[in-house]
């Protein structure tokens, strides 16, 4: 950023991990804009591996709040390529099941863990905040491990633990290279949103220091 000053945190998964790494730059109050960013999975049909999503507001799992994302930023963020929906539901574990993403659609357009409680803290200190996030996985996939297993204390993604599991479930491997295939790819689709969302906001004088908080 030319004119301001943009701070990237990677705070692995998980809401607690996510809020404790977020409260570091965000609790001094100089933080004009926050981006929750990252993955997500869909839990609508016409939401396809790939979309980028920018929601209206984010709801929150164990605080029972919703947070909206600033009217500004939404209308950017469409300008810029992704596509705006209602809600992202942010939960305290990963839903391996498509039956569980099924059942969430009926409250919002996709689920990810880490959006509400960064959300929570930024507004709280006065920052705009906005959740942008990829679409990892369809609604009517299931997930081809249980992520919850593999994930460490620390939000990362455990590769041993991975290759534990793939190797006592073989016939999940195909799957498993699909996902990692339509992750990146949504990672890609993602960072070339982001890179000209936030050169736009720069030149537009909107902020002088943001926070971009991702789980990857």
């Amino acid at each position: 950023m030319k004119d301001g000053e943009l701070v990237v945190l990677l705070t692995g998964v998980g809401g607690r991990r996510a809020w404790a790494e977020a409260t570091k730059v965000i609790w001094d109050g100089n933080v004009d804009v926050c981006i929750s960013s990252g993955l997500a999975g869909a839990l609508r049909a016409e939401h396809r591996p790939g979309d980028v999503l920018a929601a209206k507001e984010v709801h929150t799992t164990n605080r029972k709040k919703v947070i909206p994302s600033d009217p500004a930023l939404l209308g950017l963020a469409r300008a810029y390529g992704a596509k705006v929906v209602d809600a992202f539901h942010s939960v305290d574990r990963v839903l391996v099941r498509s039956t569980e993403k099924c059942e969430l659609g009926a409250k919002a357009d996709a689920v990810e863990m880490e959006s509400g409680d960064i959300m929570l803290e930024a507004v709280a200190f006065g920052a705009k905040v906005i959740a942008i996030r990829a679409i990892s996985d369809a609604v009517e996939e299931d997930l081809p491990l249980d992520f919850n297993r593999v994930i460490s204390e620390s939000g990362d993604l455990s590769i041993t633990k991975v290759l534990a599991q793939a190797a006592f479930h073989p016939a999940s491997i195909p799957k498993l290279i699909r996902f990692g295939w339509q992750s990146r790819s949504a990672a890609e689709k993602l960072a070339i949103v982001l890179d000209a969302y936030i050169q736009k906001l720069v030149t537009m004088n909107i902020v002088k220091q943001a926070a971009g908080v991702s789980a990857t």
